[in-house]
């Protein structure tokens, strides 16, 4: 039988820190250069072979057994010579301040005869991050190759750093000794918090993840630094573990962590503010509320300080329907949402949360539906208000109301249908005035735009009217990059926060495109069971069941019928809408109806709609007449209307048009009037301008030759407008013209 393979590994050098540069090393994590490990596997060699050696006394060359043994055993010396400990722990030691602290290797990956630390060990050996090398001045930045002789004929005066002497003005060299010692695979640790008042959820699972991302050793009376939500910080004093000793490994180990006070005086302040501000909880206080429990339709009512949350639990519901929580204020708060389950331990905040709605209405709502993967092994619902300070204003205490709502069908969540303006029905002495779109009897348009244009003005991207003088006018915004608008600075500045600034995970410096991006990653794992929200349909699905999960989506697109679109070849909106999941039928929750006779969009039928009995669809018939007629002989008076065969304001743009009489366009219009009834003939109304804009970009889409027009025009409305989410929802949710789903998108 083969002796167990000794695992003790002697080994020391020493080596020169250098910049960690752009890359951020996480915890106690090092890299050692690539001749390290070499060196490394040589010493755990002989070693081997050393404690192998015994085995060979009995060898006999014209023996054929003992032959074979000998080439067994000679296979297994060539496993063993390339084995090393795992994991791989060393001892550093700052020779000129006594500093010692325990590590883990990252890489074999540095300049040979250097060593990369990270923050957290530059730290605790009292050594400063050397300067960046500049490239300007390469003589006076680059380390000294402490190899090669040094002259000492130089008219430069001279520092001495240990027993190697650098000119003095270029950067100090540190140097620390490293030494390979395997730890014991730790049981307990004691941590004690350097500050009174720290009162996280849950300060052993914060802890207990930090230690696994991070460290690979931990030190005794070393300071743990653990960065929390927001600019948190928790440091505390590694006073005691075991095994006893200077230090103990982390990895592969059931590690017990106990959390004390460092004293009693800390523990009773401690206490004294939590207490403090659960006095503040009955809302009637100068703090937050204090959160806690809740439950279905039993409204809260709360308050909340500038950068702070308010943390509550939902601990039963009926699993069978979908929820919806809602949450209405004072102003603008943040609404977040996390299952309580063995993966997500955490209250949510703004950089890790399942669900979250941070937009700038002033109510906020998120629907969770009972089939998501999220709540199946959810044992209760942590639900967070937070309110965030804005750089241009600070709003002090900020009341609440938040509710949370069972719907037993998917129906129910959605929202009301709404009307839109054009979509009213309307009084035939009234007009609708050019400025803020408003309907007024005709008796009194002169006044009323006289006024009105004194006074008011309509903005052109969202079609919303605003007093000339007010503040809301002054402040209102759109954004470049989406369809996101506000009327204060503080809601613009929220936006860019939130959806358009770059931020890197404290864990593991991901580079996160936003906060929401953020909180994703941050909730999701590597491994199968943990879960993830899928791209496509938001849906949360186990990562094990991802790649079947995306398979579906793409059957599914393969088989669709595309979307009816309105026949009003000025239009880029279909007849029964599309959401932002690839749903087709969306129409009364985006507030559109749902069809009619003539195959137009709802939006487009609005001005032809009464309510009266018109079997024979006379009355329409002269509804639509009347608005081709109006069309050719007025024009609809908008600036951006294209409608060049069909309206004299777009005419006028191209050529001036002679008069026309409603005599004149009669007989125009009875072609259009005689096929009015064919589904394949087209109509042409004049129409808003975004719709406009969406169906000239849905023309240009579809002559690139990936996707039919329908199903181009489906994406700018689902994808809330904008080419590329217009592509992305393609590529989510069309089948291209090939037949196939849509996959990733590629220029004709």
């Amino acid at each position: 039988m083969a002796a167990p393979i000794d695992n003790s590994l002697t080994w020391s050098s020493v080596f020169t820190v250098t910049p960690k540069g752009n890359r951020i090393l996480p915890g106690d994590k090092i890299l050692l250069p690539p001749s390290a490990l070499e060196q490394l596997l040589s010493a755990s060699t002989i070693a081997t072979r050393s404690n192998n050696q015994s085995l060979n006394t009995q060898f006999d060359p014209f023996n054929p057994y003992s032959v074979a043994a000998a080439r067994a055993q000679q296979s297994q010396w060539q496993d063993n010579e390339k084995q090393l400990p795992h994991p791989l722990t060393f001892r550093l030691i700052n020779q000129k301040n006594g500093n010692v602290v325990h590590a883990g290797i990252l890489e074999f990956s540095a300049k040979e005869g250097e060593v990369v630390l990270s923050s957290f060990l530059l730290e605790v050996l009292g050594i400063e991050d050397p300067p960046q090398k500049s490239e300007s001045n390469t003589k006076d930045s680059e380390p000294t190759d402490l190899t090669e002789p040094i002259d000492l004929t130089d008219d430069d005066p001279i520092d001495m750093i240990g027993d190697s002497p650098v000119p003095n003005g270029k950067s100090e060299l540190h140097q620390i000794t490293i030494h390979a010692k395997q730890l014991p695979k730790g049981t307990y640790v004691r941590l004690r918090p350097l500050e009174a008042g720290y009162n996280p959820d849950d300060w052993k699972s914060l802890l207990e993840r930090h230690m696994r991302d991070n460290f690979t050793t931990l030190t005794n009376g070393e300071i743990l630094s653990v960065s929390g939500s927001e600019s948190e910080e928790f440091r505390f004093l590694i006073d005691k573990f075991e095994p006893k000793g200077d230090g103990i490994c982390v990895v592969d180990t059931d590690l017990e962590v106990d959390i004390e006070a460092l004293n009693e005086e800390q523990a009773r302040e401690t206490l004294k503010q939590i207490m403090a501000k659960a006095r503040k909880a009955s809302g009637t206080g100068e703090g937050s509320s204090v959160g806690g429990s809740m439950d279905i339709w039993d409204a809260v009512q709360g308050q909340i300080m500038d950068e702070d949350y308010v943390d509550y639990e939902l601990p039963s519901w009926d699993k069978s329907g979908a929820l919806q929580i809602v949450l209405d204020a004072e102003d603008d708060l943040d609404l977040f949402v996390s299952p309580l389950s063995a993966h997500q331990r955490r209250h949510p905040r703004n950089d890790e949360h399942v669900w979250g709605d941070m937009g700038n209405d002033s109510e906020k709502s998120i629907s969770i539906q009972s089939s998501n993967v999220e709540l199946e092994e959810a044992e209760s619902l942590f639900i967070t208000v937070h309110s965030r300070t804005s750089s241009t204003s600070s709003r002090g205490l900020t009341k609440f109301s938040l509710r949370v709502k069972s719907v037993p069908k998917i129906a129910d969540l959605q929202n009301p249908v709404s009307i839109d303006k054009d979509a009213e029905m309307h009084n035939p002495d009234e007009e609708q005035c050019n400025n803020c779109l408003q309907w007024v009897p005709k008796r009194s348009m002169m006044l009323h735009e006289n006024f009105c244009r004194r006074n008011n003005i309509l903005c052109p991207h969202c079609s919303k009217v605003f007093n000339k003088n007010s503040e809301e006018w002054k402040e209102h915004w759109h954004c470049e990059h989406d369809l996101s608008h506000g009327n204060t600075r503080a809601s613009k500045a929220k936006h860019d926060e939130v959806a358009h600034t770059p931020i890197n995970c404290l864990s593991c410096s991901y580079p996160a495109k936003n906060l929401r991006d953020l909180a994703l990653h941050r909730t999701s794992l590597a491994d199968g069971a943990r879960t993830t929200e899928c791209h496509k349909c938001s849906k949360i699905v186990r990562l094990r069941d991802m790649e079947t999960h995306l398979k579906h989506h793409d059957l599914q697109n393969s088989s669709k019928s595309k979307p009816a679109i309105c026949r009003n070849v000025n239009c880029g909106r279909t007849l029964e809408g599309v959401g932002k999941n690839g749903e087709i039928g969306a129409a009364n929750r985006m507030g559109q109806g749902s069809g009619n006779e003539l195959g137009v969009c709802s939006i487009c039928y609005g001005p032809l709609y009464v309510n009266m009995y018109d079997p024979e669809n006379k009355a329409m018939r002269r509804r639509v007449e009347r608005r081709y007629v109006s069309q050719l002989v007025t024009g609809c008076g908008k600036a951006w209307c294209m409608n060049t065969g069909w309206c004299k304001t777009a005419k006028s743009k191209i050529k001036k048009p002679p008069p026309m009489t409603t005599k004149d366009a009669s007989p125009i219009v009875k072609p259009l009037l005689d096929s009015l009834w064919n589904m394949e003939a087209a109509i042409y109304f004049c129409i808003d301008e975004g719709s406009q804009k969406r169906r000239k970009t849905a023309e240009m889409l579809s002559a690139e030759g990936l996707y039919e027009l329908e199903w181009c025009i489906a994406s700018l409305e689902g994808g809330g407008g904008g080419l590329d989410n217009a592509r992305t929802w393609l590529a989510n949710w069309a089948p291209n013209i090939g037949g196939g789903g849509g996959g990733a998108w590629k220029s004709a």
